[in-house]
């Protein structure tokens, strides 16, 4: 099994790679990721990609809801993910099992690595136009809407 670093900036090897064949031989699985007592591993097919606990400098859940269409009904179905950050940006974005799995998944991260932070960054919002209030601006979008149709 080949051994990666999940981020591209470190260079520096963390361990050997006989002490990351053990450590993550006797990790806990949780889908496609392995926690580690050292690191936390991602699998692919051929390569397993490592990332030291120190250096995961945020990690959080995304929750993608996929349309979906059935024989008899349609709906979004939720797809779990869990997305790692170091210095130098987003790392990984690992898809997970479930909702149970992804939970499960973030407290044993908060456990290894108690530094990190886990809170999802806020999406960019809409500028505000200089000098109205929010309730103006859609009282505007409102009246703009109706003069439309």
């Amino acid at each position: 099994m080949k051994f990666l670093p999940l981020d591209k900036a470190i260079t520096e090897s963390y361990q050997s790679n006989d002490k990351l064949k053990a450590d993550c031989k006797g990790a806990r699985q949780i889908g496609l990721i392995s926690l580690g007592e050292i690191c936390l591993y991602v699998r692919k097919p051929l390569k397993t990609y490592y990332i030291s606990y120190s250096d995961i400098k945020r990690a959080y859940r995304r929750v993608l809801l996929v349309p979906a269409k059935m024989c008899c009904a349609s709906g979004d179905l939720p797809v779990e993910s869990l997305v790692l950050h170091s210095e130098t940006g987003e790392i990984a974005n690992v898809t997970l099992p479930g909702t149970k799995a992804a939970q499960i998944l973030i407290e044993e991260i908060k456990k290894k690595a108690p530094m990190a932070d886990f809170t999802c960054p806020e999406k960019p919002k809409e500028p505000k136009q200089p000098g109205k209030s929010e309730k103006s601006q859609q009282a505007h979008k409102s009246k703009n809407k109706s003069t439309e149709v």
